[in-house]
């Protein structure tokens, strides 16, 4: 079965994420995580009906579950079969089953590069695991409503797929976190940008703003009073509004952005505080704002 284009319902939803294994389900449901979805792994098939009443009883704190489910013999296929039929007539929820597929060559080739056993085969060659597990699962793979070959997928693909099926159940949002520092504590180890703005005019100099951070309006309005500062502000944000969508479509869900100056408490902060503000006007990203150094050597 193709991708389908219906539309899932308002109410809450169910996505059963499950097929071959190494096909790319830990993939499937980081995604699904990333557009706020309650995720389990795992969950024995038997068990979904009261989870489903749980979800109901909820009353829409739980509004979208996707659950992993591994089919190891026939017993569990009985069992997602009857509790599938217990969704569709019994329940308010609507529910997807995402069938993830591969072939064999390439299944057989992740298993070598990830130096794991195949589940069915632990002590066998990986394609006779695989064989196995196709013929197990070739019926539930035919009631998929959503089957995606991943055999030429890069996991950021399959992410950007994911996302794009279900991006309508929620925000897929790109966390930013902007950080001030000084450079003589260190950069910081975690950031993925950095941006040095030692070269603006330094408050330090000025007695009465020595004492003061760039959150303090004094500080802040002198180190954005030069034309300098205008320019590279300007230079800035339109290369941070060109990387941003490029970083979400390669599939990070977090950017680390440092902003360091000699001591991390005039310029620096300044400059994080601005970019904050005007990061934050989007609705795809999440912007937070934070000061390292700012209040070393305070006097």
């Amino acid at each position: 079965m193709t991708d389908l284009e219906h539309t899932l319902p308002a109410h809450a939803t169910l996505i059963i994420i499950t097929g071959m294994s190494g096909a790319g389900k830990t993939i499937a449901v980081q995604s699904l995580e990333d557009l706020g979805f309650f995720c389990v792994d795992n969950l024995p098939p038997v068990l979904i009906p009261k989870f489903a009443e749980l979800i109901e009883q909820s009353k829409g704190k739980i509004a979208k579950v996707a659950l992993v489910i591994d089919l190891r013999g026939r017993e569990f296929f009985t069992a997602l079969s009857e509790s599938l039929a217990y969704i569709k007539d019994e329940s308010t929820i609507g529910c997807e089953i995402l069938f993830l597929d591969a072939t064999d060559s390439v299944l057989v080739q992740r298993y070598k590069e990830s130096r794991r056993h195949h589940p069915l085969a632990p002590k066998g060659m990986p394609l006779d695991g695989i064989r196995m597990e196709r013929q197990m699962l070739e019926e539930l793979k035919n009631s998929a409503t959503l089957c995606l070959d991943t055999s030429s997928m890069k996991p950021a693909q399959l992410k950007e797929k994911i996302v794009s099926r279900f991006s309508h159940l929620g925000k897929s949002t790109l966390s930013v976190n902007i950080t001030s520092f000084g450079f003589k504590y260190g950069i910081p180890i975690d950031a993925d940008l950095v941006f040095d703005v030692r070269f603006l005019p330094n408050p330090h100099y000025v007695d009465q703003l020595r004492p003061k951070t760039g959150q303090d309006n004094e500080v802040y309005d002198y180190v954005m009073k030069w034309p300098e500062t205008q320019t590279f502000l300007t230079k800035l944000l339109d290369m941070l509004q060109f990387l941003i969508p490029q970083y979400r479509k390669e599939g990070k869900s977090q950017i680390i952005i440092g902003i360091g100056c000699t001591g991390g408490k005039h310029r620096s902060v300044a400059i994080a505080e601005y970019l904050g503000k005007m990061l934050g006007v989007s609705e795809t990203e999440t912007v937070a704002v934070s000061h390292r150094d700012s209040e070393r050597d305070r006097h």
